[in-house]
């Protein structure tokens, strides 16, 4: 039975998707910027791949694995096609790899980079910018004198001699000790080394040494990308399961991600009815998913499981097993995204089970209202400032969700000022181009907005055609022609979502008008972070690609920048 697609309710996030069969065979694996327009495109029709109907054709069910990181996706889907080898994805021949930097097992360690690690080496990977390992393997050579070679120790080398290398044959007593040093940096406590590029970046900068300081902001860069490409592969979960607890009301999901040789091999979903303490929920699905497997050699929980469970568990495995709460770290962040997962599945086993969520709201606005149906809503916002780049954007929202190809935006044309005769404008025009009216036109605005536009409505003749309504900010207040004010409850959320997303929207557009005038950096715009803590952030993450991509965590480690201010940062960066 062909996959229906009214089911599929991925969220904006990226991450990789998998096509299943009704026996669970993955028929396809690929990867995502946005989960959710990424998979919903398959079913547009607009394909030009022949495998696209065939696959939907093929296929039971789509599954999803959320990452933190585009990055991170990209790994994570290569690794799974090298596992399921799916019918629909190309594969290489040779199944050629990403390539790892590894550190050797021998009594005096090499840094090399290569795509096939031996098995007791230590090693960091898989990188998808190959060339972003090479220069992160030059720039640990030149601070700390890893040796690459096999010189066993006894002859002077060129390296030696340029300072590269400060192995055995220079300073075998101290050797161990960058060794260690070096091990730390690619675990992701890069610290000692940004702190000393970013001092010679400043004293380049101070001398108007610009270019030497450009190359040094680059190096930062690298370094930011590469330790960040550590979640999908790590040395550190060589077999291990992640557990992940997510609940809304009494429906939850614990979701167990499994990591075998330092790759994610899958994960394992289970829905529950949660009515008790997190701790019982997660024990009964662990009795449950081990009962019929192995236990891994180490479990990440999310909470204290109890000596009873911990003993059985220990009994399954044989082998010693131990059961740990990572609190930071590589382990930390695998269990984290366990969380992030569950969170997905609860969400969407939530809207199977109730139907669409955005179709009972507008259904229960509709019933506040005293109509059949409220499913077409369209939503008028204007924007200025001082007078300048006057602007206004309308909406459209179908069966509770925004309708985003219908959105439109307005450039007010006449020689006006204030907000209501620029909206009365923006409307008259928006009548005049109308094929399909909908059920309520709300204007962002109070009682003056809804008398004026309801003579703008009644000039064109269309007073009649739909309901009018106006959504004041002060309490929610709902205005409409002929019946008393409504404070708007949960039953109006609707109607307060499509007014927000207006109010977005239109402001999305001043501000790229206004761009074109002044570009401003989006950082400038946070109130209480000035130029000395911006300047800190461009430091530290070695530009503003890193900064986009930095977690709460991340931008907490940057010096003077707290866990309040982190939020911030990292809410106005990805609103």
């Amino acid at each position: 039975m062909p996959i229906d697609q009214l089911k599929l309710d991925f969220p904006s996030k990226p991450g990789v998707y998998l096509f299943r069969r009704d026996d669970d065979r993955v028929m396809y694996v690929g990867k995502a910027t946005n989960l959710h327009s990424r998979v919903r495109s398959y079913f547009t029709g607009k394909n030009d791949r022949l495998m696209i109907p065939k696959l939907i054709q093929n296929s039971e069910k789509v599954d999803c694995i959320v990452t933190q990181t585009p990055s991170e996706a990209l790994i994570l889907e290569r690794e799974l096609i090298r596992k399921h080898k799916p019918k629909y994805n190309s594969r290489l021949k040779d199944d050629k790899s990403y390539p790892f930097i590894s550190l050797t097992k021998e009594e005096y360690p090499r840094i090399i980079y290569t795509r096939f690690p031996a098995v007791n080496d230590l090693r960091w990977g898989p990188f998808p910018d190959a060339g972003a390992a090479k220069k992160v393997i030059q720039l640990i050579r030149r601070q700390f004198g890893i040796r690459d070679q096999d010189c066993r120790g006894k002859d002077g080398c060129l390296a030696s001699h340029i300072g590269l290398c400060r192995g055995p044959c220079v300073d075998p007593d101290g050797y161990p000790e960058r060794v260690r040093a070096v091990t730390k940096v690619l675990d992701g406590d890069a610290a000692i080394l940004i702190k000393t590029l970013q001092t010679e970046m400043d004293i380049a900068s101070k001398n108007l040494r610009y270019e030497k300081a450009a190359v040094t902001r680059d190096m930062i860069r690298t370094i930011q990308i590469t330790i960040s490409q550590q979640i999908i592969h790590s040395r550190f979960y060589q077999d291990c399961d992640a557990v992940g607890f997510a609940f809304r009301g009494d429906s939850a999901s614990v979701t167990i991600l499994h990591a075998k040789d330092g790759v994610i091999q899958g994960q394992v979903n289970y829905p529950l009815i949660h009515r008790g303490e997190v701790a019982e929920s997660v024990a009964c699905v662990l009795a449950e998913h081990y009962a019929s497997r192995r236990p891994p050699k180490t479990l990440l929980i999310p909470y204290k499981l109890g000596k009873p469970l911990e003993n059985w568990l220990s009994e399954r495995r044989v082998n010693p097993l131990e059961i740990r709460i990572p609190k930071r770290g590589e382990l930390f962040k695998l269990r984290k995204m366990a969380d992030k997962n569950a969170e997905i599945h609860v969400v969407r086993h939530q809207n199977n089970r109730t139907g669409n969520l955005e179709q009972n709201a507008a259904n229960e606005c509709a019933k506040l209202l005293g109509i059949d149906s409220i499913n077409h809503i369209v939503c008028f916002d204007m924007s200025q400032m001082l007078g300048e780049e006057r602007v206004g954007a309308s909406i459209v929202f179908r069966n509770g969700r925004p309708s985003r190809k219908e959105y439109r935006t307005y450039r007010v044309k006449k020689d006006v000022f204030d907000d209501l005769r620029m909206m009365s404008e923006v409307v008259e025009r928006w009548i005049k181009r109308q094929d399909e009216w909908p059920d309520l036109l709300l204007l962002d605005g109070g009682k003056t907005h809804l008398s004026v536009i309801l003579e703008v409505l009644q000039k064109n003749e269309v007073k009649n055609m739909f309901l009018l309504a106006a959504l004041a900010k002060k309490e929610e207040t709902l205005y409409r022609p002929n019946n008393d004010p409504i404070i708007l409850t949960r039953s109006g959320r609707v109607l307060v979502h499509a007014r927000d997303e207006a109010h977005r929207f239109v402001n999305k557009y001043h501000r790229k008008r206004r761009g074109k005038k002044s570009m401003l950096d989006p950082l400038e715009e946070i109130e209480g972070l000035g130029a000395k803590k911006i300047q800190s952030l461009l430091r530290h993450f070695g530009g503003r690609h890193g900064i986009n991509h930095a977690g709460i965590e991340d931008l907490m480690a940057v010096p003077g920048i707290g866990k309040s201010m982190a939020k911030i940062i990292y809410d106005h960066l990805n609103e």
